[in-house]
């Protein structure tokens, strides 16, 4: 990946727009709003029972965004310790504790990314909790002049 420039990621769900998954910037990589939406449309975390009842787990959801973030990085060759800013887009903010105690296992509080957690009124599908999307720092190898 050169220093501006764009990946969209095979086997993770497809943007539902005209953006990449992740965009270099630089030393900075760009991870586009990530949700728990998997490659085949399903939502992790969102489970129907047999009479159609959906139960929603922002648990499950949390670590399914997290775990897709991880993958969508290691695609450019940084990790979830390159992380250092995310912005949470959380559609009911009574879900907080149960995405921050997943978020928590992730990262901690002392060397972790700077964080913002927001309510928004809804996310493009109706059964997603959250949305995240994070900025990492990986400095792109400079090759040597010779000498």
């Amino acid at each position: 990946m050169n220093d501006t420039a764009s990946v969209i990621l095979a086997g993770k769900a497809r943007p539902r727009g005209a953006y990449p998954h992740v965009r270099r910037a630089g030393d900075f990589l760009f991870v586009s709003g990530t949700s728990s939406r998997r490659a085949d449309n399903t939502i992790a975390g969102a489970q129907a029972d047999a009479m159609g009842t959906l139960t929603l787990d922002i648990r499950e959801q949390t670590r399914a965004v997290l775990e897709n973030i991880r993958d969508i990085l290691a695609s450019v060759g940084a990790g979830m310790e390159d992380v250092v800013e995310v912005c949470t887009y959380l559609v009911n903010m009574n879900d907080f504790g149960g995405y921050n105690e997943e978020y928590a296992r992730w990262f901690d509080g002392a060397s972790g990314p700077a964080r913002t957690t927001v309510a928004v009124h809804q996310l493009p599908h109706p059964q997603l909790l959250i949305e995240i999307k994070a900025v990492a720092y990986k400095p792109l190898v400079q090759e040597s002049a010779g000498g």
